[in-house]
C-alpha cells in the first residue's frame, strides 16, 4: 500500500478544527481520526474539548475515531497512537472512504507525515530519571559522546527533548533496530490560524464554556475513583490546575486566570511547532479561523481541489 490519501486539519487549541473537520466528512465522503493526545482517555470530555455533540451533522452521525479508547489514569504516547492510527487509517481505506486526521497535538501529526521510526524505540523510565537533574549543556555534552548516527535525529528545542534524543541514542547503541513497514501517505495538509487577540478571545469564550458545563466536576469525578493526582497534572492545562484548585492551592479566580494564560501559551506552542512542521517540508494550507465554517469549507475544498489536480 502506498501514496495512500489523507486529508490533515490541524490548528491551535479552541481554532473550531472539530466543526470544520465534521463538514468536510460530511463533503467529501470522509470518516476523522483524532490527532489529540488526551481525548482518547475516556471520562476526559469536558477538559480536552471532545466536543462529541458536533461529530453530528444533517442528522447523521460522523465516523470518528482513537477517542475514549483508553482508560483515564493510564499513559499514551506517539508510538501508540502511530499503531492505532494506521490500523483505522488502513480500514477507513478498505471502506472506501477519505481518512480526515483532525487534531492539535502537532507530534502526533508529524509522526505520520514524516514518519518518524525511532517512535518505536522504548521508554526507559530509569535512564530517564537518571537525566532528569541535568541541564541543557549537560544533556548536549552526552549527547557529543555518541556516534553522530546514532543523535543525528536529535531535537534539541527543549530538555525534554534532548532527554528523549539521548534514549534513543543510548537504545541505538546497544540494540539492533528495525524499523516497521509503514505504508508511504500523501496528505493534503490544511490548518486553521487567526491573528493572537482573535484566539485569545476564542480561548477565554470557550474556557468560560467549559466552566458552564461542569469542567471543575468532571476532575473531581475522575479523582474520586482513584485516579492519582500526578496523572491528572501530567495531562496538564485544565486538569492540572483543577486538581490544584481542588486540593485548596488555587482559589476559583485564580484557577480561571492562570488557565487563561497556560491556554493561549499552549496555542502559542502548538503555532511555534506547526511552523517547525513546514521548516520540516509539510506544506500546510492556511485558513482564517475566524471565517463562518461556510466560508471555510468553500475555501478548503477549493484549494483541495486543486491539489488533487496537481496529483492527477
Amino acid at each position: 500500500m502506498s501514496d495512500q490519501p489523507l486529508f490533515v486539519l490541524l490548528g491551535p487549541t479552541a481554532s473550531g478544527k472539530t466543526r470544520l473537520a465534521v463538514r468536510l466528512a460530511d463533503a467529501l465522503g470522509g470518516e476523522i481520526i483524532s490527532a489529540d493526545s488526551r481525548q482518547v482517555f475516556k471520562g476526559m470530555d469536558i477538559g480536552t474539548g471532545k466536543d462529541l455533540q458536533e461529530y453530528t451533522f444533517g442528522g447523521l452521525q460522523i465516523p470518528h475515531h482513537l477517542i475514549d479508547i483508553r482508560e483515564a489514569g493510564t499513559l499514551y504516547n506517539v508510538h501508540e497512537f502511530k499503531e492505532d492510527f494506521y490500523k483505522v487509517f488502513s480500514e477507513v481505506l478498505e471502506r472506501g472512504a477519505l481518512p480526515i486526521l483532525c487534531g492539535g497535538t502537532g507530534m502526533y501529526v508529524h509522526s505520520i507525515l514524516q514518519n518518524h521510526a525511532y517512535t518505536a524505540i522504548p521508554v526507559d523510565a530509569t535512564f530517564r530519571a537518571k537525566l532528569l537533574p541535568l541541564q541543557v549543556e549537560e544533556l548536549r555534552a552526552k549527547l557529543a559522546e555518541y556516534p553522530a548516527e546514532f543523535v543525528q535525529h536529535a531535537d534539541q528545542s527543549s530538555h525534554k527533548r534532548m532527554i528523549r534524543a539521548l534514549e534513543i541514542a543510548a537504545y541505538l547503541s546497544t540494540h539492533e533496530f528495525v524499523a516497521p513497514d509503514r505504508p508511504v501517505v500523501k496528505a493534503f495538509v490544511a490548518g486553521l490560524r487567526s491573528e493572537i487577540p482573535l484566539r485569545r478571545d476564542k480561548v477565554i469564550e470557550r474556557l468560560e464554556r467549559r466552566f458552564e458545563e461542569g469542567m471543575i466536576g468532571e476532575v473531581q469525578a475522575l479523582l474520586s475513583v482513584g485516579i492519582d493526582p500526578k496523572i491528572l497534572e501530567f495531562y496538564g492545562l485544565e486538569y492540572k490546575l483543577i486538581t490544584s484548585h481542588l486540593s485548596g492551592a488555587l482559589s476559583f479566580s485564580e484557577l480561571k486566570e492562570k488557565l487563561a494564560i497556560a491556554i493561549c501559551q499552549f496555542a502559542k506552542r502548538q503555532m511555534t511547532f506547526f511552523r517547525k512542521m513546514e521548516k520540516d517540508g509539510v506544506q500546510i494550507h492556511w485558513f482564517d479561523a475566524g471565517l463562518t465554517v461556510e466560508q471555510q469549507l468553500g475555501q478548503v475544498i477549493d484549494s483541495y481541489s486543486s491539489y488533487l489536480h496537481t496529483q492527477s
